[in-house]
């Protein structure tokens, strides 16, 4: 059963680009620093595993199979051994994009802290739309 006091929020942003040529930037876990300042300043592969150093501490993430429907969904393992699960999407949309973030509230979040949360999504999202506009 869900908990009473969980709640999603869906952060979006229509980006002028083709939604393959966001997708293929997106997908590639590299390319998080770039865009995801919220995630992680840094981010390598070891033994496999992607791990960015967040402002949370070291965590592992992990990246939905690369796939024909643009979906970005990715699992970060918080230092806690918590597994925060993001649904992600790049939706073509005419000759650009809009890629929606479903932001979910955890248990303990206090309205406060997933409101900055939310602002450190769209802040990512608006980093994205400036990168891949420019590109």
């Amino acid at each position: 059963m869900i908990p009473s006091d969980t709640e999603s929020r869906h952060l979006g942003i229509r980006i002028d680009r083709p939604a393959g040529e966001v997708y293929a930037y997106t997908s590639d876990p590299s390319h998080l620093p770039e865009w995801a300042a919220g995630l992680g300043r840094s981010i390598e592969e070891i033994d496999g595993r992607w791990i960015a150093d967040s402002p949370m501490g070291r965590v592992v993430v992990a990246f939905a199979p690369r796939n024909d429907f643009g979906v970005l969904d990715h699992d970060v393992t918080l230092p806690s051994g918590e597994t925060v699960h993001n649904p992600v999407r790049v939706i073509a949309d005419g000759p650009g994009c809009e890629v929606v973030f479903t932001l979910r509230r955890r248990q303990g979040v206090s309205t406060e802290e997933f409101e900055r949360d939310a602002a450190a999504v769209s802040a990512d999202l608006a980093t994205l739309k400036r990168l891949a506009e420019e590109r």
